[in-house]
């Protein structure tokens, strides 16, 4: 997928979860990042939708068959455990997947603060 065409549905998922403008979509590696206020709650990578999530929005969306979001780098798999992939029933359902992107927001620091406990697994390639 291309950048532009990553940027239309970055634009497409904002304009489903806020008001035009409340969201800023900024370049994000081979992505689009969604921020609000300085926060990044969410991103589209490869025509896919990642929130950030807390415990508890982890386990709904595990459930759901969802995945944290991954890449390889150095020949070895990085997980990023804070960011999992939306799955389809709440894409597809506007007002749900606008509660799930206001508890991303909610789970995301401020800009400069961290939040504890949040995990990075890196694991090495076979």
């Amino acid at each position: 997928m291309s950048s532009e065409a990553t940027r239309g549905l970055a634009l497409d998922f904002a304009s489903q979860i806020a008001p035009a403008g409340c969201i800023d979509i900024r370049r994000f590696f081979g992505g689009s990042a969604l921020v609000r206020n300085g926060a990044q709650f969410g991103f589209v990578m490869k025509g896919t939708l990642y929130l950030r999530v807390d415990e508890a929005m982890r386990a709904e969306f595990e459930a759901d068959g969802s995945e944290p979001f991954s890449y390889r780098a150095a020949g070895r798999e990085v997980t990023v455990r804070r960011y999992h992939a939306v799955p389809a029933r709440v894409i597809d359902d506007p007002t749900l997947l606008h509660s799930y992107a206001e508890r991303a927001l909610h789970s995301t620091p401020a800009p400069g603060h961290r939040l504890s406990g949040t995990i990075l697994a890196v694991t090495p390639s076979a």
